[in-house]
């Protein structure tokens, strides 16, 4: 094979008396390939065919280390997995690429082995400036099965060495305050997303030293226990830019032994005069009773999702409470209607133009005047059948004709699958 690899074969053409005979014309050279041509090519290609067209010739092989093709890249870690990432992969990633790395991920299983390979390849990133990192469990444990030293100690060793990390998400770890510190010390003029809900070993003020001092951050996701007056002013701040995404996970893993305090109205308030276009998402898994000290007064919500049953007097306060809401889901709410409080959310929550219900139950009157009072603005509207209770007015089979005509566009409720 010639030192370019690539060239075709000859092939046979006319003889132009009339006779024929094999030529050698010379087939396409691969290998002349420009190198921005080469490299939009690879970089189309998933990891396995670039993989198989590094061996088609020495050029191809060049192309196949060039760093543009190694600065993204997504650990896959299983016990056991067809696709996870190939240990052999690994080290030469580490050998030759770990250098060119700048947006990583992990994904994980629930086994600890997966989570110590992830620390392992971390605690080697010593030569790398990352941009964006993500670890992300597809089942738990995983991280949060490790001491708490060993997986500080490799996540340590990337916010040392990348100075300008951008995006950071690291739900369900062990990550601590001193970790947070080394991060902000490091990389507190770039970071710009911050995502670390159930984060145990993270407190108020570990949350809120980052808050303090990355003023460049503009998404925040963390549980409702790091969320504090003080939090709140100091995202509000003079030298803080606008938050655009700020999501809390209400969490409470068993009734009555998890306390959630109150916030003041005016930090709320200061907060959203400072971000008025913020998406404040907020995501409840509580027991009822829980709820009392929240929809006391008048809070941005944007985006409400209640992963449990919730009774009618919350929802209630949330009509007369979340004026700024977008999105409702409710998972379930029991057996007594909530005709009332649809009336009331569509009064009252004027931007509102998605909405989700799960076990509830709901008269038809009244889902129809909802619907009619939202009008085109619901662009997402699901409801199971079962949700729905035929009243004097309308019939299950009246009702998509009726909603149909107040959405401006055909519209059936969701049916329950029969397996």
């Amino acid at each position: 094979m010639p030192d370019s690899g690539c060239r075709g074969q000859g092939r046979r053409t006319g003889d132009p008396e009339g006779g024929s005979k094999r030529r050698d014309v010379p087939g396409p050279d691969w290998a002349s390939l420009l190198p921005e041509v080469l490299l939009r090519v690879f970089q189309h290609l998933p990891l396995l065919d670039r993989a198989r067209a590094s061996q088609v010739c020495r050029g191809w092989q060049r192309a196949f280390h060039l760093p543009e093709l190694w600065r993204r890249f997504e650990f896959e870690l299983s016990q056991p997995g067809a696709r996870a990432t190939h240990p052999e992969l690994i080290k030469q990633i580490l050998k030759r690429h770990a250098g060119h790395l700048q947006y990583v991920s992990f994904k994980v299983d629930s086994s600890k082995e997966s989570a110590e390979a992830a620390c392992d390849i971390l605690s080697q990133l010593v030569n790398c400036s990352l941009k964006t990192l993500g670890l992300i469990s597809t089942a738990r444990p995983s991280f949060m099965d490790l001491p708490k030293s060993h997986f500080v100690s490799a996540l340590t060793v990337v916010f040392v060495n990348s100075k300008s990390l951008s995006s950071l998400k690291i739900d369900d770890t062990p990550v601590d305050d001193p970790s947070l510190k080394v991060l902000v010390a490091n990389n507190s003029d770039t970071l710009k997303l911050l995502k670390m809900s159930s984060c145990p070993h993270v407190s108020p003020a570990g949350i809120l030293c980052v808050a303090d001092q990355c003023h460049g951050l503009r998404e925040l996701a963390l549980n409702y226990h790091l969320l504090s007056d003080e939090l709140l002013l100091a995202l509000s701040s003079e030298k803080h830019v606008r938050l655009e995404h700020l999501r809390i996970d209400v969490v409470s893993e068993n009734p009555g032994q998890t306390h959630f305090h109150t916030l003041e109205k005016s930090s709320w308030d200061a907060f959203i005069r400072h971000s008025p276009k913020v998406n404040l998402v907020m995501y409840f898994f509580l027991y009822e009773e829980e709820f009392d000290p929240f929809f006391r007064y008048e809070t941005p919500v944007t985006h409400l999702y209640f992963g449990r049953s919730v009774s009618k007097e919350v929802l209630g306060r949330v009509g007369m409470t979340c004026p700024r809401l977008v999105e409702l889901v409710v998972c379930a709410n029991g057996l007594r209607p909530l005709d009332e409080e649809l009336i009331r959310i569509a009064e009252r929550c004027k931007n509102l133009s998605a909405i989700g219900l799960g076990e509830c139950e709901v008269s038809c009157s009244a889902f129809v005047e909802f619907v009619k009072m939202c009008g085109g603005r619901l662009s997402q509207l699901s409801i199971m059948e079962e949700v729905l209770i035929p009243d004097q007015k309308y019939s299950l089979e009246q009702i998509h004709w009726e909603v149909s005509k107040h959405l401006g566009r055909v519209w059936f409720p969701d049916m329950m699958p029969i397996w």
